[in-house]
Parts: C-alpha cells; sequence; structure tokens
C-alpha cells in the first residue's frame, strides 16, 4: 500500500493529517484517473457522506477537485456506504465515493472509493492516484462549459436503495417486534423508511437522531450496552444495530445477549445449504472468525475458509471460488447475490426472515453456533514501524507459540497489526473466560515493553 491509502482507503483525524487541501488533490487526481480509465471526457463520480460533522468539509472539497478536473458528481448526501456501492452500479457511474470512518469516533473521517462495478478500487487505481498527489502531477483544470457538474440525487436514490434493499426479501415479519439502533449514523437517513416499509413489523428506532459528534457514541454496533437493556427492558424479539456507516450488522437477543457476525453468518448459512443455494457448500470467514463457527461448520457439513482479516480480502475469496455468503465477526456480512459489499440493513434483512421463518427465538436460533470466550486487547504503538518491529520480535513469537501450546488445543491466539489504526491486536480464545483474559493481558504486556 502506498503512504495515503490504507486497507481501508484514506483515514485520519480531520485538520491533523485528512484535510479540505487533501481532499480536493483527491477529487482532481481521482476524475483524472477515471478519465484516462474509461476514456470519456466526463466521467460521473457518485459521492454519499455519513453524518460526521467534518464529513460536509471533505465532501465539498472533493466535489470540487472532481468538478474542477471536468468530472460530473451524482450528490448523494447521507448515505450508508453500501448505498454508495449499489448506486454507483445501478446508475452507471464511474466511481463512487464514501466520507466515512466507519465505527470510529467522530473525529476521524475517511475517503473510500469504490469502481464501476461496486467493488474498493483496485490498489493500481489507488496507486496511480496517490502517484499524482504526492509526486505533485499537474491535473489539467477545466474552463468554461467543461466544468463538471453537480447531480442532486439524494432522496431519489435513497428512495431508490431502500427499496432495493426490501425486494431481497419476501416475508413481511407480521408478528415481529424489533428495536433498530441506528448508531446517529448514516442509517438514520435510510433504516426508517426501510422498516417502516413493512407494515406488519412492529420496529422502533433509536439513535437515529445526528448531530455531527454523536455518531457511533454509546450506541451502534460498536456499543451494545444501551440496546441490551432496552431490547430486555422492551420486551423486543431481537435488537438490530448498524455501525456509523451502516456496512457492520450485529443483533442482540431477547435476554439482552449479542449475536456476532459469526453466528448470523450461520444462521443464513445454515438456510441456504438447505435451499441449495450454498455454493461449494462454503462459507468465507476471516482469521477472527471464533472457534464456534469452525465447530459448526464441521457439524453442518460445511467448509469454512479463513482470509486475513478485512471485508476486502473476505470478498476476493468469495470472487475466487463463486462462493455466496462470506463476512466477519465484527458484523461484515456480504450476500454476493445482492450486494458488492457488506450491507448492514441488507444482512439484517436477511437475518431477520430466517429468524421469523424458523418460529424460534432469536438465542434458539444461534444456539448451535457457540461464542467461545474471546477476549481481544489493542496495544497503542508509535508508528507503523515500531508495528512492524513489534511483529518480527523472536520474543513475541516465542511467547505465543509457550501460550499456545498450555491451551493444548482448547483455545486460540491471533496477534496482528490494526490496518486503520496505531495499534497491536492480542486475540484469545479458550474455554474460560478466566483463561482468555489471563493469556491476552500477559501478552499485551510483553508487546508495551517491546
Amino acid at each position: 500500500m502506498g503512504k495515503l491509502f490504507g486497507t481501508d482507503g484514506i483515514r485520519g483525524v480531520v485538520n491533523a493529517g485528512l484535510d479540505a487541501m487533501l481532499a480536493f488533490q483527491v477529487g482532481l487526481a481521482t476524475a483524472q484517473v477515471m478519465r484516462e480509465e474509461t476514456g470519456k471526457d466526463r466521467p460521473r463520480v457518485a459521492i454519499g457522506k455519513d453524518t460526521r460533522i467534518s464529513s460536509d468539509l471533505l465532501e465539498n472539497a472533493l466535489v470540487a477537485g472532481l468538478c474542477s478536473a471536468g468530472a460530473d458528481v451524482l450528490h448523494l448526501g447521507v448515505m450508508p456506504t453500501p448505498g454508495v456501492a449499489w448506486i454507483t452500479v445501478e446508475t452507471g457511474a464511474d466511481a463512487g465515493i464514501v466520507i466515512s470512518a466507519s465505527h470510529n469516533p467522530f473525529e476521524h473521517n475517511g475517503i473510500k472509493i469504490f469502481n464501476s462495478q461496486g467493488y474498493k478500487l483496485p490498489d493500481a487505481l489507488e496507486e496511480r492516484i496517490e502517484d499524482i498527489i504526492l509526486n505533485h502531477k499537474e491535473v489539467p483544470l477545466k474552463t468554461h462549459g467543461d466544468l463538471g457538474r453537480i447531480i442532486h440525487a439524494d432522496q431519489e436514490e435513497k428512495a431508490a436503495y431502500v427499496k432495493h434493499l426490501a425486494s431481497t426479501v419476501d416475508d413481511d415479519f407480521d408478528g415481529l417486534r424489533i428495536l433498530v439502533d441506528c448508531a446517529n449514523g448514516a442509517s438514520s437517513a435510510t433504516a426508517p423508511a426501510l422498516f417502516a416499509s413493512f407494515p406488519k413489523l412492529k420496529a422502533d428506532i433509536i439513535y437515529a437522531d445526528p448531530d455531527g459528534v454523536n455518531i457511533n457514541n454509546g450506541c451502534g454496533s460498536t456499543h451494545l450496552g444501551q440496546l441490551k437493556e432496552k431490547v430486555v427492558a422492551g420486551g423486543y424479539d431481537l435488537g438490530l444495530a448498524f455501525d456509523g456507516d451502516a456496512d457492520r450488522f450485529l443483533a442482540v437477543d431477547e435476554r439482552g445477549e449479542e449475536i456476532d457476525g459469526d453466528q448470523i453468518m450461520a444462521a443464513c448459512a445454515r438456510v441456504l445449504q438447505a435451499e441449495g443455494k450454498l455454493n461449494g457448500n462454503t462459507m468465507v470467514g476471516t482469521v477472527m472468525s471464533n472457534m464456534g463457527l469452525h465447530i459448526f461448520a464441521k457439524e453442518h457439513g460445511m467448509n469454512l475458509y479463513c482470509t486475513p482479516v478485512g471485508d476486502r480480502n473476505v470478498l476476493e475469496k468469495m470472487l475466487d471460488g463463486d462462493y455466496v455468503i462470506g463476512g466477519e465477526q465484527s458484523g461484515h456480512t456480504i450476500f454476493r447475490a445482492y450486494a458488492t459489499t457488506g450491507d448492514g440493513q441488507l444482512t439484517a434483512l436477511q437475518f431477520l426472515q430466517v429468524f421469523h421463518r424458523s418460529g424460534l427465538k432469536a438465542s434458539e436460533l444461534v444456539a448451535d453456533c457457540k461464542r467461545y470466550p474471546q477476549v481481544l486487547i489493542n496495544i497503542p504503538v508509535a508508528s507503523k514501524e515500531k508495528k512492524e518491529e513489534i511483529m518480527a520480535a523472536q520474543s513475541l513469537k516465542d511467547a505465543v507459540a509457550a501460550k499456545e501450546a498450555a491451551l493444548n488445543g482448547t483455545g486460540r491466539i491471533l496477534v496482528r497489526p490494526s490496518g486503520t489504526e496505531a495499534l497491536l491486536r492480542v486475540m484469545v480464545e479458550a474455554q474460560t473466560s478466566e483463561a482468555a483474559q489471563n493469556c491476552a493481558e500477559e501478552l499485551a504486556e510483553l508487546i508495551k515493553n517491546l
């Protein structure tokens, strides 16, 4: 990867690494690369954003860069990341841009680019954009009638996206009561209309009042505490939680217990298998997939292929093997029949349909995909170089090997660098929470002293 794009686009704290000037340059460079790739004088780029206070700032700078270089902009306003990907394909746009930092705190933001097929921009094209920016290559500025135009399609395209999501299920959800947590993020603009399109479904919406700084703040898929309490107190059948850009979805059962991405994928894969639609009899997970998912797959005669962490890696394996479902424990789930990327609201509907038709309680539906106790500790590090130095340390490798031997096949250890933050992550699974916690803390302490 280059110096700007990480594993999930360009990320940073706004005006402390990611600012309007950089966004303007990204707009210029993207327009130029799209012109070269498509051969069009006026490439069209769809652009959407989440609800962060800085998203307007970055959006306006990006649009100015795109239009200055002669690209037309399809303006989508606040829109979930997967919605931008879908609209890019449906409208025949040459690229799509999302301004979001997903589940991160509000002061962070990011720029992610999709190609015309709705997939994350290939590394080679990201590198060409970087080359223009970092090497200060001149991009011809347009004048007169060659300037790019802005087409405002916010409400029209939101309605089209919601209609698409609703069309992926054929259940009316009659009798279900659900509580939906929008994380004060992008799903605030779509989830109320989506769930209202099922008149027999009783859906209450919470945390759908974004003010620019409350996105992901004590709510959403990364902070389930409030949702758990409200589901139990309100006697709901299920709680649904999205993250800031709505590409993740997690659930809460009727007892207030979390249903993670592994369990969601397992429940949906079991139905696909029964219907003869689980290509290769395979699910695609990651190295973070819980031991419970591995055991579930074995017990149900399924294959589980695990990639490195990241929905891009999951998608690449799905495309390579023509697999239909894949995802991450954190809630990114990809249904290739309907989407080119993880889509939280789409996944919520698929899971809700499986749940409703099962006739079971939510806790019963996922009971055969057990969640082994898992502890994740994040250790801040000074730099990318320090991350690499620690990961290469023989003392760390020896410590991990010794801990794995002590678990004697009843647990798992994974130490990896974050792809988007200055962190190393230690994950330990074991038969008891105490064993997992002790092991993780000891490894974290070792890393801090390296």
